[in-house]
C-alpha cells in the first residue's frame, strides 16, 4: 500500500529515508530545502499540511515527491538509495554539511566524536570496515600518536567542529550517510543481535557429540569451544563467543571452489564433471550417477573433479596460492591460515579418498594427464586452510550477495555461480543429513567435520557457526540446533509464508514498521471514508482506538473530514469513545464544528446525548 506522508519544513533526514524505502508519498512545504530531495521529480499540490495533527490550518502549496519502494541489499557505500538521491544534484560539502547539522550537539557547533562512534556500533557497522578506513585513519591522526587504546576510549573528549569534522569524513561520507540514515537491510540491528545471542547462549548448554576421532589432529582441540559470527549484505556485523577460535574450514570449502569453478569456466564446463543432484548415499562413498560423474561438487569424488578443473596449468604451489587469495578476498582481506599438522594428518589417513579418485580416473572423470598425488595434496590442502567465524561469515555473506563482498564491494563472483552454488548448498550441504536439514531449516548451508557451519540467507546475511562436537552425520551438534532456532524465531526458511508467520519477527522490517503502518492505514482509511479499508482492518483486530503522535485517532480524522460513514463505523461497530480528546484538547465534535460538517455534528451530538443519558 502507497501512503502520503504529510511533514513540516525542518523534516529529518531520518523520517524522509524512512518514508523513501517505504514508498510513501512525502508531501512538504513548496519552500523546503532540504538536500535529500536534490533531483528529485516534482508535481505541484495543494493538501493541508499535517492533516494527521493539527487540522487548524489553511491550504498552502506544497511539493509532492514520489518515490518508489527501495529494498536495501548490499552495494558499495556511495550505491544506495540514499546515496544515490543525493548524488543527484547535491554537492559533496551540502552532504557534509547536512551530516553535521544532524549530529551536532544542541548547545554548541561541534560534534562529539563517540556519539558518532556510538551511531557507527550501534548500526552494526565494525570499526576496522574497509569503508570506514580513511575515516578512521583520520580521527586517529586528530588524536596523534598514542597507545594501543580501543578508538573509542581515546575519542573520549574528542570533539569536531564543522572543518575538524568536515576533513574527518570526506573520504567517507556516503558510508556515514548510511550509518545516519539507517540504510541498512536489518534497521534494528541491536534488538536482532540480542535475539541472536539469546538463541546462541541457549544452545551452548548442547554438550551432545564427539570430537572428529578418524582425524587426529581434529580429535585434539577443545569441545567446550561455540563461536558465531554473522555479517549482512550490507556489511553490518556481531560475532558472538569463540568466533575467532582458529579451525580448519575442511568441507565448507567445497561451495566456494565449485562457485570459483562455476565463474572462471562456466556451467557448461563445469557440468561435464560434476552433476547437482543429491547423492542419497554417503559424502564419501566410492560411486558415481548414471552419466559417471560424482554426484555433487560437494560430495568428496564432487570435490576432487571440481580441484582438477581449477587453474590446472599453474604449478601446484601457485594454484593453493590461487585458491586461498580467492578465498582472503571473499573474507573482505581478512587473514587466512593454513594448518600444516592437519593437513599431514589428513594425507595419512585418506585411503578413501584414494580410492576415490582412482576410481574416478577409472571411469575418466578428470582431465587428461591429472597428477592424482598431487590433486589429492590439492584438495587436502584446501580443506586445511585455517579461518574463524569472522572471516568465514564474510564468505557467507559474499554468497548471499550474489557474488559481490559486502565490506569491499568487489564482484569476486558470477551472480548465475552463486545462485547455483546456493542451490547445491540447499540440496547436498549437511552430508547424509542433507534432505532433513532442507525440510527443517530451509536455508542454503555447508558444514565441515572440524564443527563449522557455513549458512547463507540469501540477499540477507551469511553466518559462520563452529563448535567441534559433532554427530554422527559429521554436522556440529550445537551448530544445527542454532538454525532450527533460528528459523523458529525468525521468517528466514525459505518456503516461510510472510502473510502466516504467528510470532515470527523478520528483522528486515523495523520492530514498530507494523504498527505505523496500521495505524497509517486506519487514518488514511477514516479520512477517505473507506469503509472497506476500516472493515478489514476491524475484522483483522487492529485497534480502532489507535491514536497517532498528537493523540488523533480515526474518529478525530474522519469528523474533521466531514465522513460521515466511517464516523457511524467507529462508533456502532467498533464501539470506540464518541469523546476522545487530543493533544490540542479537540474532540472528534469540536473538529467537526470548526471544519463545518453539520451533519458529523448532527449524529455525534445525538450519539453524545445518548451516552450521557445512559450513563
Amino acid at each position: 500500500m502507497i501512503y502520503n506522508l504529510y511533514v513540516d519544513l525542518e523534516a529529518s533526514h531520518t523520517s524522509l529515508v524512512m518514508a523513501f524505502r517505504h514508498g510513501c508519498t512525502v508531501f512538504l512545504h513548496k519552500s523546503s530545502n532540504n538536500p535529500l530531495l536534490a533531483g528529485t521529480r516534482l508535481a505541484h499540490n495543494y493538501v493541508r499540511p499535517n492533516l494527521l495533527s493539527t487540522s487548524h490550518t489553511s491550504e498552502i502549496p506544497v511539493k509532492q515527491y514520489h518515490c518508489q519502494p527501495q529494498r536495501s541489499f548490499s552495494r558499495s557505500a556511495s550505491d544506495s538509495p540514499v546515496a544515490r538521491k543525493y548524488a543527484r544534484g547535491t554537492s559533496h560539502a551540502t552532504i557534509i554539511d547536512s551530516l553535521f547539522d544532524s549530529l551536532r550537539q544542541a548547545d554548541c557547533d561541534t560534534v562529539d566524536a563517540n556519539d558518532l562512534l556510538d551511531l557507527i556500533t550501534k548500526a552494526g557497522i565494525s570499526l576496522d570496515d574497509p569503508r570506514l578506513s580513511k575515516f578512521v585513519d583520520n580521527l586517529k591522526n586528530l588524536q596523534g600518536p598514542r597507545s594501543s587504546q580501543p578508538l573509542k576510549r581515546r575519542m573520549t573528549s574528542l570533539t569536531l567542529d564543522r572543518e575538524a569534522f568536515k576533513r574527518v569524513t570526506q573520504e567517507s561520507v556516503h558510508m556515514l550517510l548510511r550509518v545516519v540514515t539507517n540504510d541498512f537491510c536489518i534497521p534494528d540491528f541491536q534488538r536482532f543481535s540480542a535475539v541472536i545471542e539469546e538463541l546462541f547462549h541457549s544452545c551452548k548448554e548442547n554438550s551432545e557429540g564427539s570430537l572428529a576421532c578418524y582425524i587426529p589432529e581434529l580429535n585434539r582441540v577443545d569441545p567446550n569451544m561455540w563461536g558465531l559470527s554473522i555479517c549482512t549484505v550490507d556489511g553490518q556485523r556481531l560475532s558472538v563467543g569463540d568466533s575467532t577460535a582458529h579451525f580448519t574450514i575442511q568441507s565448507s570449502s567445497k561451495p566456494l571452489t565449485y562457485a570459483m569453478a562455476l565463474t572462471e569456466l562456466g556451467p557448461e564446463v563445469v557440468h561435464q564433471y560434476v552433476g547437482y543432484e543429491p547423492s542419497g548415499v554417503a559424502f564419501n562413498k566410492i560411486g558415481l550417477n548414471p552419466k559417471n560423474r560424482p554426484h555433487n561438487p560437494l560430495v568428496n569424488s564432487g570435490a576432487l573433479a571440481i580441484c582438477s578443473i581449477l587453474q590446472p596449468h599453474l604449478s601446484p604451489s601457485d594454484r593453493f596460492k590461487y585458491v586461498e587469495n580467492t578465498f582472503r578476498q571473499m573474507a573482505g582481506g581478512q587473514t587466512l591460515g593454513f594448518n600444516n599438522a592437519v593437513f599431514l594428518s589428513e594425507r595419512s589417513t585418506a585411503d578413501r579418498n584414494f580410492a576415490i579418485a582412482y576410481y574416478m580416473k577409472e571411469n575418466r572423470c578428470f582431465p587428461e594427464n591429472i597428477n592424482l598425488h598431487e590433486l589429492l595434496d590439492f584438495y587436502l590442502q584446501i580443506c586445511s586452510i585455517e579461518a574463524d567465524c569472522e572471516a568465514v561469515s564474510v564468505m557467507a555473506a559474499t554468497l548471499a550477495n550474489g557474488g559481490v563482498n559486502p565490506l569491499t564491494g568487489s564482484r569476486l563472483l558470477d551472480p548465475a555461480a552463486s545462485r547455483d552454488t546456493l542451490s547445491v548448498m540447499h540440496s547436498c550441504g549437511m552430508y547424509d543429513y542433507s534432505g532433513q536439514f532442507a525440510f527443517k531449516v530451509g536455508l542454503p548451508s555447508k558444514s565441515g567435520v572440524s564443527g563449522v557451519i557455513m549458512l547463507v540467507v540469501p540477499d540477507l546475511m551469511g553466518l559462520a557457526l563452529f563448535s567441534p562436537l559433532i554427530d554422527h552425520h559429521g554436522n556440529s551438534v550445537r551448530g544445527v540446533q542454532f538454525c532450527q532456532e533460528l528459523v523458529n524465531r525468525f521468517i528466514f526458511h525459505h518456503y516461510e509464508s510472510h502473510l502466516h508467520t504467528g510470532k515470527k519477527e523478520d528483522p528486515r522490517r523495523l520492530h514498530e514498521a507494523h504498527r505505523t503502518d496500521t495505524i497509517a492505514s486506519l487514518l488514511f482509511a477514516a479520512e477517505a471514508n473507506d469503509l472497506a479499508t476500516l472493515r478489514r482492518s476491524y475484522i483483522s483486530g487492529v485497534d480502532l482506538t489507535a491514536v497517532d503522535y498528537d493523540g488523533r485517532t480515526g474518529l478525530h480524522v474522519a469528523a474533521s473530514s466531514g465522513a460521515l460513514d466511517a464516523v457511524k463505523f467507529f462508533i456502532e461497530v467498533g464501539g470506540v469513545d464518541p469523546n476522545p480528546i487530543d493533544r490540542w484538547g479537540h474532540t472528534p465534535l469540536s473538529e467537526a464544528l470548526h471544519f463545518n460538517h453539520p451533519a458529523v455534528v448532527e449524529y455525534l451530538e445525538g450519539v453524545l446525548r445518548q451516552f450521557e443519558a445512559s450513563s
